[in-house]
């Protein structure tokens, strides 16, 4: 009999390779099936992950918990936005017909190749079309919406680097989930990335990281300690009794740490530090003579020297 083999059907829903990597080597089947669960409807509530998965709450709880180990969820339960890989394949015939009768849709146009410095290719103009036709994004959110990723590519490249089209799509399914559909909204949302790229560089000066950038994997860990409520102060906390024990910076120990705070309640440095010490070898106080018996014994000192020299 032969090798059997596998494969999948249509409707595809995409899987980073990098995740996916991480749910084989976990090998824990629970976690996989939430996750693909939530990369699919994008966000579900305890009883209907119960009634889709066949699992209890307490089930979900650890699957979830484990997901957040890895990386892959956030605190606040929204899992990962999925990649942008399903927008309507359009023909070039469509697209320029509709820009033609869409004076706003030649404006993104105009705008984009401002933004990324060289004429748009076919599959740009129709990846920009998919975006504010399939996924409905306003003329002034998406304009919006190009120059935040503008800013985000040369504050992660450095300056004169443009975001890829693939970069702005996937930013496009982020922002389409959000239901990001008003010019007020885009700002609020950008407004908030930026306390979040605060607040992430205020954790990597805690932890003594310098003159590199994160690795997505290092961010992803960050990120979901801040969605926890841990700020610098307790994250340093983490790192020193991580360097203490092992020796070096080990994120996965170190999330273990934060993890274990974060399921006794324990979040600020004070909390910390009075509810989860280091244990430390308990020694003998020493013992020391009072102010008055230091005084007692020179005055006993003296009357001898007296006595001695009066023979």
């Amino acid at each position: 009999m032969g090798e059997k083999s596998y494969r999948l059907s249509a409707n595809v829903c995409a899987l980073p390779a990098a995740d996916a990597d991480k749910l084989i080597s976990a090998g824990d089947g629970d976690s996989a099936l939430l996750y693909i669960y939530l990369l699919r409807r994008g966000e579900a509530p305890d009883a209907e992950l119960a009634a889709a998965l066949g699992m209890d709450e307490r089930r979900i709880s650890a699957a979830a918990e484990r997901l957040r180990g890895m990386g892959l969820l956030s605190a606040a339960a929204a899992p990962r936005v999925p990649p942008a890989q399903e927008l309507p394949e359009y023909t070039s015939e469509e697209v320029v017909r509709r820009s033609d009768e869409d004076p706003a849709f030649r404006g993104v146009l105009a705008e984009a190749e401002r933004l990324l410095g060289h004429t748009l290719s076919g599959a740009d103009t129709r990846t920009l079309f998919g975006i504010y036709d399939y996924l409905g994004l306003p003329v002034d959110v998406i304009m919006e919406l190009m120059h935040h990723c503008a800013d985000e590519a040369r504050l992660k490249y450095g300056p004169g680097r443009v975001p890829r089209m693939r970069d702005i799509e996937r930013e496009a399914y982020v922002w389409a989930n959000r239901e990001i559909m008003t010019f007020e909204q885009a700002e609020e949302y950008i407004r908030s990335r930026a306390r979040l790229h605060d607040a992430v560089e205020g954790v990597k000066r805690a932890l003594g990281i310098g003159g590199r950038p994160l690795a997505p994997s290092e961010r992803k860990y960050i990120e979901s300690w801040l969605d926890l409520g841990y700020g610098p102060e307790a994250l340093a906390l983490a790192y020193d009794r991580t360097v203490t024990n092992i020796g070096q910076l080990k994120w996965s120990y170190m999330n273990k740490i934060v993890l274990s705070w974060h399921d006794k309640g324990l979040h600020s440095p004070e909390e910390i530090e009075k509810g989860d010490a280091p244990r430390r070898t308990a020694s003998k106080p020493k013992t020391s003579r009072s102010a008055s018996s230091g005084a007692g014994d020179l005055e006993r000192m003296k009357k001898i020297y007296d006595k001695v020299r009066r023979g």
